[in-house]
């Protein structure tokens, strides 16, 4: 984009903008990350048990981050960022901004697609982000379960 700001600009090369960034981007966790271990332990002083990561999702190669099996309830534990919380998710990328948006709007479709295929499937979802209370967050799972 001529004249316009740099930051739209897509480089040749790589998607981080520095080694550095690359790096920790390499290292974000998909599994066991904090918000999705405090709701876990939230959900077992609860007395519930579940089953982790599971690829339950007919048809795709998606997995769960929580999955209560006999109740056929699907919990997510979205990050703020990557999933694009209405809240917190970032809007006006400074660096990069030619990939982000596009990005996190792949994976919220992708988020869609994969709870209509569940709730297709008979399953029952619940997506939390990851600035939720957990206690909370597992009462309303604890809910949903106990329902079902």
């Amino acid at each position: 984009m001529a004249g316009g700001p740099n930051h739209l600009v897509r480089p040749a090369g790589s998607y981080a903008s520095t080694n550095g960034v690359r790096r920790r981007m390499q290292l974000q966790r998909e599994r066991d990350t904090a918000p999705e271990v405090a709701l876990r332990q939230a959900l077992h002083r609860l007395g519930l048990r579940y089953r982790l990561d599971r690829p339950i999702v007919p048809g795709t190669r998606r997995r769960v981050d929580i999955v209560f099996v006999r109740a056929r309830v699907a919990v997510f534990v979205d990050g703020c960022f990557w999933h694009g919380c209405p809240r917190h998710g970032v809007r006006d990328h400074k660096i990069n901004g030619w990939y982000w948006p596009d990005k996190i709007a792949g994976n919220k479709a992708r988020d869609l697609d994969t709870g209509r295929r569940l709730r297709r499937a008979g399953w029952k979802v619940i997506r939390i982000w990851e600035h939720e209370n957990p206690s909370r967050a597992a009462a309303r799972v604890a809910r949903v379960v106990q329902s079902r």
